[in-house]
């Protein structure tokens, strides 16, 4: 075994103490979540300090604990050094929640912009999370219209019936009224 093969299993093991801690995130409840935060805080202290994944680590565990004042620089921190170069699915899972944390603290307009070009981004599981919380964001915005249309048209793709019908419906609600 080489040395890219340890750096490798070595990764692999952090991701899976981190994966624990995050299956572990209930049993903590509110009333713990600063000890919850010091686990993912001991996690993120074993990378490189310039690491994007102990930002992006921190950053969600503020988020989940109630604090997205705490977590929007982390999340912009990780994405700025580089957090995409590292993993592209915890990037995009990045300008997901930081557009949702955005919303929470009365900045829904950046997070229309954070996700917008999201739409056009190359298809994965996150699709459906990235036009919810933009729904979210716009509706905080006074666009329901739009926002019920991305919605509609996620909900549409996963319907066994009315598919085209829900799709149809999604598009009109958006488009010019003739």
């Amino acid at each position: 075994m080489d040395d890219k093969d340890d750096d490798r299993d070595t990764d692999r093991t952090w991701d899976d103490r981190v994966a624990a801690a995050w299956a572990a995130f209930d049993a903590y409840g509110e009333d713990r979540a600063a000890e919850f935060r010091a686990v993912i805080d001991a996690l993120a202290d074993e990378l490189p300090g310039d690491s994007p994944l102990g930002l992006f680590e921190r950053a969600c565990a503020w988020d989940s604990t109630g604090h997205s004042d705490k977590a929007v620089p982390l999340y912009r921190q990780a994405l700025a050094r580089g957090l995409g170069d590292v993993s592209s699915y915890r990037s995009r899972r990045a300008r997901i929640q930081l557009a949702s944390s955005l919303r929470n603290i009365g900045r829904p307009e950046e997070g229309v912009e954070l996700l917008t070009p999201e739409l056009d981004a190359a298809s994965d599981e996150l699709d459906d999370a990235v036009r919810a919380t933009l729904a979210l964001c716009l509706a905080s915005l006074g666009r329901e219209r739009e926002g019920l249309s991305l919605v509609l048209g996620a909900l549409a793709r996963h319907l066994p019936r009315y598919r085209r019908s829900m799709a149809n419906y999604a598009r009109l609600l958006v488009e010019p009224q003739a």
